[in-house]
C-alpha cells in the first residue's frame, strides 16, 4: 500500500537516513565541532553568507579555542581544509559559490544543515518560553483567515463595526488618563517571538533559493543534453520555471518580496525596531544587535534569490543565440556548396532541366485574414408608387454647414509655437478662442493625433471653456494636448 507523501513510514525513513544532509550531520564524526561553530558563524548573528577568508580565520579562532581546552591533538586539519570538506557532495553543509563581479568564494549554509541545527537547539531546556504571543498569533491568524474568506457582506460589516467600537473604547479611555502598558514579561514574550521569526525568515530564503538554483541546474543539464527542438526545450523549461512560481511557496514569495521592497515599509521596519531595542526588558534580554537590521538581510537574501532567476534567464539567452549561429553556419555552408556546384557546372550545363523551384516565394495564409461570413442583405422593397408631396420642406439646413478651415488652424499653433517650444490646447484657446464651437476643437484634436510631434497623454486632463453661437457657456474635459515644435 503506498505511503502518503508526508508520512514517515519505514522506507521514507531509511532514505532519509542514507541520503538526507541533515541526518549526515547528526552522524557525522565531528559533529559537535561543525553544528557549534556554523551556529555560532551564521545561525546566531543571523548572516546570509561570508567570504572564504572570514570564515577561516572565525572556524581558525573556534579551533584554537577547542584544542587549548581539549588538547593539541584534536582536529588536526586546517581550517581551510574543513571548509571544503564540509561543502562537498557528499556533505552538503554548506554552499561553496562565487558571487557574481568577485574572484573570492563564498560559504552559505544550506538548508538541510539549518534544519538540523535548529532541531537540536530545540532539545535545550528554554528558561523562557513564549506561549502568549504564540496563542495571540494563532488568534489573529484564524481572524484573518475567517475575514478574508466571509462572502458575507453584512457579516464582514458587523465585525468591522465591532473592531471600530473597541478601538473607539479605547481611544475614550486613554483620553480619561487609563493607559494600559505591557509588563516586562509580555514585551519578552513578544520580543522572544519576533526574534524566532525573522531568523526563521531567512532559512526561507535559503530554501527559496535553493529550489530555484535546482532548476537552473536542471536548465544546464538539459541544454547540454538537449538534441531536439528549442520550441520543446524551451516548453519544458518555462513550464518547471512556471510550477516553482506559481506555486504556494513561490506566491507567498513574490507577496513577501513586494511588500518588502516598499520604502514606506523599510523605514517603518527601521523605526519599529529602534523603538523596541532602546526598551529595558529588551536590553535585559541581551539581544544580538544584528537583529537591529534583520530587513536589509531580508533585502539581501531576497536579492541573491532573484539573481538566481535572472541567471537562468541568461542561460536561455545564451542557448537561444548559440542555436541562431549554429543555424546561420549551416545555412551559409548550404549556400557555399549551391555556389561551388553551380561553378563546376558553370561552363558545361547538364542537359534537360538543371534547377527547379516550384514558386519563388512560399503561400502563406494565415487563418484571421480570413474574412467571417456575412449574409446577404436583403432589402426589403415596397411595391407602392412614389407620388408627389404637397408638404412644404425648409431647405435652410441644406446650407447651414460648418466649415473648418485646418490651415488656419494649423497657423494658430505655428505663431504660438514661434516663442515656446510647447503648448498645451489649453494655453492655445487662451491665445486663439474657438470660433466654431467643438468642431473646432475636434479639428485640434485630429491634427495632434496625426503629427508624430505632439503628445496627446491619457493620464492627465485638461478642461477647455468656449461660448456658442447662442452666447452660452460651454466647456469641455479631454486628455491632455501638447503641441511641440520640431
Amino acid at each position: 500500500m503506498p505511503s502518503e507523501p508526508n508520512s514517515l513510514d519505514h522506507d521514507t525513513v531509511e532514505l532519509l537516513r542514507r541520503n538526507h544532509p541533515a541526518w549526515r550531520l547528526l552522524r557525522a564524526d565531528h559533529a559537535p565541532l561543525i553544528v557549534s561553530f556554523l551556529h555560532r558563524a551564521f545561525v546566531t548573528l543571523n548572516v546570509r553568507t561570508l567570504p572564504q577568508d572570514e570564515l577561516i580565520s572565525r572556524l581558525d579562532d573556534h579551533l584554537y579555542d577547542l584544542r587549548t581546552r581539549l588538547g593539541e591533538e584534536e582536529f588536526p586539519r586546517r581550517a581551510a581544509e574543513y571548509l571544503d570538506a564540509w561543502a562537498g557532495d557528499d556533505t552538503g553543509w554548506l554552499r561553496k559559490y562565487y558571487p557574481p563581479d568577485s574572484d573570492e568564494p563564498h560559504f552559505d549554509l544550506t538548508p538541510a544543515a539549518e534544519k538540523a541545527i535548529d532541531w537540536l537547539a530545540s532539545l535545550r531546556q528554554r528558561q523562557f518560553v513564549a506561549t502568549e504571543s504564540r496563542l495571540l498569533t494563532v488568534f489573529e491568524l484564524l481572524r484573518q483567515i475567517v475575514e478574508g474568506t466571509e462572502r458575507d457582506r453584512d457579516a464582514r460589516l458587523a465585525e468591522l463595526e465591532k473592531r471600530k467600537s473597541q478601538i473607539e473604547g479605547e481611544i475614550r479611555r486613554i483620553e480619561g488618563g487609563d493607559v494600559s502598558l505591557m509588563d516586562d514579561t509580555q514585551v519578552k514574550d513578544r520580543f522572544i517571538q519576533m526574534a524566532t521569526t525573522a531568523r526563521a525568515l531567512l532559512s526561507d530564503f535559503r530554501e527559496v533559493e535553493q529550489n530555484f538554483r535546482q532548476l537552473d541546474r536542471a536548465v544546464r543539464e538539459r541544454i547540454a543534453l538537449w538534441e531536439g527542438g528549442k520550441g520543446q526545450l524551451l516548453e519544458q523549461i518555462f513550464g518547471d520555471r512556471d510550477a516553482i512560481s506559481d506555486s504556494d511557496q513561490g506566491r507567498s514569495f513574490r507577496a513577501f518580496w513586494d511588500f518588502l521592497m516598499s520604502p514606506v515599509r523599510q523605514d517603518e521596519l527601521t523605526t519599529l525596531l529602534e523603538r523596541v531595542f532602546a526598551l529595558e526588558p529588551v536590553l535585559a534580554l541581551q539581544p544580538e544587535p544584528r537583529l537591529m537590521r534583520v530587513h536589509y538581510d531580508w533585502l539581501e537574501a531576497g536579492e541573491v534569490a532573484q539573481r538566481t532567476v535572472a541567471r537562468l534567464s541568461e542561460q536561455l539567452r545564451r542557448y537561444l543565440d548559440d542555436q541562431v549561429f549554429l543555424e546561420n553556419r549551416r545555412i551559409m555552408r548550404i549556400l557555399r556548396d549551391i555556389e561551388k556546384q553551380a561553378l563546376a557546372v558553370r561552363d558545361e550545363p547538364p542537359e534537360g532541366v538543371f534547377v527547379e523551384i516550384d514558386e519563388s516565394a512560399p503561400a502563406i495564409e494565415l487563418p484571421m485574414d480570413r474574412p467571417l461570413f456575412m449574409p446577404p442583405l436583403k432589402p426589403a422593397i415596397d411595391g407602392r408608387a412614389v407620388t408627389e408631396s404637397d408638404a412644404v420642406v425648409a431647405a435652410d439646413a441644406l446650407f447651414d454647414q460648418v466649415y473648418i478651415d485646418r490651415e488656419r488652424l494649423a497657423a494658430n499653433v505655428r505663431r504660438a509655437l514661434q516663442a515656446r517650444s510647447q503648448v498645451s490646447l489649453g494655453e492655445l484657446l487662451e491665445a486663439y478662442p474657438l470660433e466654431q464651437g467643438l468642431a473646432e476643437l475636434l479639428a485640434y484634436f485630429g491634427m495632434a493625433a496625426e503629427d508624430r510631434r505632439h503628445v496627446i497623454d491619457d493620464d492627465e486632463r485638461q478642461t477647455v471653456a468656449w461660448t456658442d453661437r447662442r452666447g452660452l457657456a460651454r466647456q469641455a474635459t479631454l486628455p491632455l494636448v501638447v503641441y511641440q515644435r520640431s
